[in-house]
């Protein structure tokens, strides 16, 4: 795919639009679940980072800046890029707001314009899923990567395939949606390797699809249901997102 086409995809023109921009935190984690998934995120990312204080981190697809905030409030030194400058435009404000030091760059995740190997950790949540080439965007992140990359994706094996499907269904009948891929497990450690990295851990998420926990919106449902799901072994199989630490193997 080339440039110029590449910037007909829905994911720069569906993000460059100020209005998505400013509703963009509240529809994502707005209400008690979207909280609850605020929480856990920040969890699982600080437990993939491990040290925070004082690393250098990469944010690749910031949106309105959530992790790079978190990361940044952790004493690590962020740099954040986006495709959208509408989507920067928010984080900057929030970054003022929470009086955090961020450094905020335009960028695409498809050509990263860093040195190999510039930063300790590089994070990026929410964005394979939609990028026109999310090899080329796997293999940026894990070059500009000294140790660690951190990523999610939706997996093939949970309800998340059947929304996929759907989506791209709308989408060649000529409506317009945001018509993400799915990612096997195998796919994702092929890829990585390619790169000269390897898992460390994964964390999955939710077993039920996200609509429906939402549809519902009762915290407490949704904690007892996933639970009871997690120990009967479903979550192991079914589970997504799938967020991924990996590292750099060591003869890379």
């Amino acid at each position: 795919m080339t440039k110029a086409r590449s910037r007909d995809h829905y994911s720069y023109s569906t993000y460059a639009d100020p209005a998505m921009a400013r509703t963009f935190e509240d529809r994502r984690f707005g209400g008690p679940i979207g909280e609850l998934v605020a929480g856990t995120q920040a969890r699982v990312l600080a437990n993939m980072v491990g040290r925070i204080q004082g690393r250098s981190i990469l944010d690749v697809g910031t949106g309105a800046g959530r992790a790079a905030l978190f990361l940044a409030r952790g004493g690590a030194q962020v740099t954040a890029v986006d495709a959208s400058e509408a989507m920067l435009a928010v984080a900057r404000r929030r970054a003022v707001e929470d009086g955090v030091k961020v450094r905020f760059l335009r960028g695409d995740a498809h050509a990263l314009d860093f040195r190999d190997d510039e930063f300790d950790v590089v994070v990026c949540l929410r964005v394979l899923m939609h990028t026109p080439d999310w090899r080329r965007c796997l293999a940026e992140l894990c070059r500009v990567a000294e140790r660690l990359v951190i990523f999610d994706y939706p997996s093939a094996t949970s309800a998340a395939l059947l929304q996929s499907l759907a989506r791209r269904a709308i989408q060649v009948a000529g409506g317009r949606t945001e018509a993400y891929r799915v990612f096997t497990d195998r796919r994702i450690r092929r890829a990585l390797g390619r790169s000269g990295f390897r898992v460390r851990s994964i964390h999955r998420q939710f077993v039920m699809p996200m609509l429906l926990h939402r549809a519902i919106g009762s915290r407490r449902f949704t904690m007892f249901s996933e639970d009871l799901l997690a120990r009967a072994g479903a979550l192991r199989v079914f589970g997504s997102p799938v967020t991924v630490v990996a590292e750099r193997c060591a003869s890379s």
